[in-house]
């Protein structure tokens, strides 16, 4: 379900984000960019055209909310992954699949495939 589709990040460790680039590639997606910043994030939806997305929650202390909102508004699927769990999401996210650190390859896959079938 993920061939060829375009996947953004953000993640703010970089070692964990370029741990995704390759869950993401090896799962047969592509990389659209890898953000390690909320704003940062927020140019590159409006630079690059994204299929899906995977957000960390918690980005050097701010929340990812606002690129979930940009996502959402512009209808393109996106998964939480962090190590707080989907507990403390605003029920307006409550669509969305999380995954919970740490997480592997099936992991992602299976809740990307969700994002991706949930937005159909």
């Amino acid at each position: 379900m993920l061939e060829g589709r375009a996947v953004l990040i953000l993640e703010d460790e970089p070692v964990i984000g370029f741990a995704l680039e390759d869950i993401v590639e090896t799962i047969g997606g592509r990389v659209c960019g890898t953000a390690f910043r909320v704003a940062e994030a927020l140019d590159m939806l409006r630079q690059h055209q994204c299929d899906a997305a995977i957000l960390d929650v918690n980005i050097a202390g701010e929340r990812s909310y606002p690129v979930a909102d940009a996502l959402a508004a512009r209808n393109i699927p996106f998964i939480f992954a962090t190590g707080y769990g989907d507990s403390e999401h605003p029920s307006r996210f409550a669509h969305a699949p999380t995954v919970t650190k740490p997480y592997g390859v099936e992991d992602i896959r299976v809740a990307l495939a969700r994002a991706l079938f949930n937005a159909r």
